[in-house]
Protein backbone atom coordinates (compact mmCIF):
# COMPACT_ATOMS: atom_id res chain seq x y z
CA UNK A 1 0.00 0.00 0.00
CA UNK A 2 1.60 3.65 -1.15
CA UNK A 3 2.43 6.07 1.52
CA UNK A 4 0.68 8.46 -0.53
CA UNK A 5 -1.43 9.06 -3.83
CA UNK A 6 -2.55 12.02 -5.59
CA UNK A 7 -4.72 11.85 -8.59
CA UNK A 8 -5.27 14.33 -11.27
CA UNK A 9 -7.39 14.52 -14.34
CA UNK A 10 -5.51 15.65 -17.47
CA UNK A 11 -7.63 15.96 -20.92
CA UNK A 12 -5.56 12.95 -22.89
CA UNK A 13 -6.16 9.85 -23.36
CA UNK A 14 -4.47 7.35 -21.72
CA UNK A 15 -2.31 5.73 -23.81
CA UNK A 16 -1.29 9.17 -24.47
CA UNK A 17 -0.45 10.35 -20.90
CA UNK A 18 1.18 6.67 -20.48
CA UNK A 19 3.56 7.34 -23.17
CA UNK A 20 4.74 10.75 -21.51
CA UNK A 21 5.19 9.43 -18.14
CA UNK A 22 6.90 6.18 -19.04
CA UNK A 23 9.60 8.64 -20.72
CA UNK A 24 11.22 8.91 -17.91
CA UNK A 25 13.76 11.31 -19.76
CA UNK A 26 11.24 14.41 -19.78
CA UNK A 27 10.48 13.69 -15.76
CA UNK A 28 12.51 16.48 -15.47
CA UNK A 29 10.20 18.73 -16.80
CA UNK A 30 7.66 18.19 -14.27
CA UNK A 31 9.33 17.44 -11.21
CA UNK A 32 10.41 19.63 -8.48
CA UNK A 33 13.35 17.51 -7.23
CA UNK A 34 13.89 14.78 -10.33
CA UNK A 35 15.93 16.95 -12.55
CA UNK A 36 16.78 14.42 -15.25
CA UNK A 37 16.90 10.77 -15.77
CA UNK A 38 19.07 8.78 -18.40
CA UNK A 39 18.33 5.38 -19.00
CA UNK A 40 20.89 2.97 -18.38
CA UNK A 41 19.57 0.28 -21.15
CA UNK A 42 18.28 0.21 -24.63
CA UNK A 43 14.91 0.24 -25.81
CA UNK A 44 11.56 1.10 -24.85
CA UNK A 45 10.87 1.02 -20.96
CA UNK A 46 9.54 -2.37 -20.47
CA UNK A 47 9.73 -4.61 -16.97
CA UNK A 48 13.91 -4.64 -16.08
CA UNK A 49 14.82 -1.69 -18.25
CA UNK A 50 17.25 0.49 -15.89
CA UNK A 51 17.88 4.09 -15.47
CA UNK A 52 19.89 6.47 -13.22
CA UNK A 53 18.07 9.55 -11.57
CA UNK A 54 19.69 12.75 -10.90
CA UNK A 55 17.90 14.61 -7.67
CA UNK A 56 18.63 17.70 -5.95
CA UNK A 57 17.11 19.63 -2.97
CA UNK A 58 17.92 23.09 -2.40
CA UNK A 59 21.95 22.81 -2.20
CA UNK A 60 21.67 18.62 -1.96
CA UNK A 61 22.60 17.10 -5.26
CA UNK A 62 22.42 12.72 -5.79
CA UNK A 63 21.52 10.19 -8.02
CA UNK A 64 20.05 7.37 -7.62
CA UNK A 65 19.20 3.59 -9.64
CA UNK A 66 15.48 2.78 -11.07
CA UNK A 67 14.39 0.00 -12.87
CA UNK A 68 11.04 -0.62 -14.63
CA UNK A 69 8.83 -3.03 -12.56
CA UNK A 70 5.47 -2.48 -14.01
CA UNK A 71 4.87 -1.25 -18.08
CA UNK A 72 0.92 -2.17 -18.99
CA UNK A 73 0.75 0.74 -22.29
CA UNK A 74 -2.00 3.17 -21.25
CA UNK A 75 -2.75 1.47 -18.11
CA UNK A 76 0.05 1.26 -15.16
CA UNK A 77 3.64 1.99 -14.86
CA UNK A 78 5.96 1.51 -11.84
CA UNK A 79 9.57 1.95 -11.39
CA UNK A 80 11.48 0.97 -8.03
CA UNK A 81 14.27 3.19 -7.23
CA UNK A 82 17.47 2.87 -4.90
CA UNK A 83 20.54 4.44 -3.55
CA UNK A 84 23.38 1.19 -4.04
CA UNK A 85 21.96 -2.09 -2.77
CA UNK A 86 19.77 -0.19 -0.32
CA UNK A 87 15.74 0.19 -1.31
CA UNK A 88 14.70 3.50 -0.89
CA UNK A 89 11.02 4.11 -3.19
CA UNK A 90 8.49 2.60 -5.39
CA UNK A 91 6.49 5.24 -7.74
CA UNK A 92 4.02 4.11 -9.47
CA UNK A 93 1.51 5.78 -12.06
CA UNK A 94 -1.58 4.50 -12.84
CA UNK A 95 -3.99 6.09 -15.93
CA UNK A 96 -7.92 5.24 -16.08
CA UNK A 97 -10.12 6.20 -18.62
CA UNK A 98 -12.09 9.60 -17.93
CA UNK A 99 -15.05 11.95 -18.87
CA UNK A 100 -12.54 14.18 -21.17
CA UNK A 101 -9.23 12.71 -20.69
CA UNK A 102 -7.60 10.56 -18.34
CA UNK A 103 -7.13 10.10 -14.57
CA UNK A 104 -3.51 9.72 -13.93
CA UNK A 105 -2.61 8.42 -10.02
CA UNK A 106 0.52 8.92 -8.80
CA UNK A 107 1.74 7.02 -5.56
CA UNK A 108 4.98 6.73 -3.86
CA UNK A 109 5.46 4.17 -1.26
CA UNK A 110 9.00 4.74 0.86
CA UNK A 111 11.05 1.40 1.08
CA UNK A 112 14.16 3.24 3.07
CA UNK A 113 15.14 0.86 6.23
CA UNK A 114 13.84 2.49 9.66
CA UNK A 115 17.60 4.02 10.33
CA UNK A 116 18.25 5.35 7.12
CA UNK A 117 14.52 7.07 7.11
CA UNK A 118 15.97 9.38 10.46
CA UNK A 119 19.39 9.67 8.90
CA UNK A 120 17.79 11.24 5.78
CA UNK A 121 15.78 13.77 7.89
CA UNK A 122 18.82 14.95 9.27
CA UNK A 123 19.87 16.43 5.56
CA UNK A 124 16.29 16.17 4.08
CA UNK A 125 13.32 16.86 6.03
CA UNK A 126 10.34 15.37 6.28
CA UNK A 127 10.48 13.10 2.89
CA UNK A 128 6.87 12.26 3.09
CA UNK A 129 5.81 15.71 3.45
CA UNK A 130 8.36 16.77 0.95
CA UNK A 131 7.23 14.49 -1.63
CA UNK A 132 3.63 15.10 -1.38
CA UNK A 133 4.34 18.43 -2.11
CA UNK A 134 6.31 17.37 -4.79
CA UNK A 135 3.99 14.82 -6.61
CA UNK A 136 0.84 17.64 -6.41
CA UNK A 137 3.49 19.91 -8.75
CA UNK A 138 5.08 16.88 -10.87
CA UNK A 139 1.22 16.18 -11.70
CA UNK A 140 0.09 19.79 -12.27
CA UNK A 141 3.41 20.06 -14.33
CA UNK A 142 2.35 17.23 -16.55
CA UNK A 143 -1.35 18.54 -16.99
CA UNK A 144 0.27 21.88 -18.19
CA UNK A 145 2.27 20.30 -20.73
CA UNK A 146 0.10 17.90 -22.02
CA UNK A 147 -3.59 19.99 -22.60
CA UNK A 148 -3.30 23.04 -25.11
CA UNK A 149 -3.53 26.46 -23.96
CA UNK A 150 -6.96 27.38 -23.90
Amino acid sequence: MPDFSESITVAAPPAEVYAQVSDLARMGEWSPECTRVSWATAGPPVVGARFIGYNRVGLMRWFTQGEVVEAVPGERFSFRIRFGPVPIALWSYDFTPAPGGCLVTESWTDRRPGALRTVFAWFFGDRAERNRRGIRQTLGNLKSSLEPAS
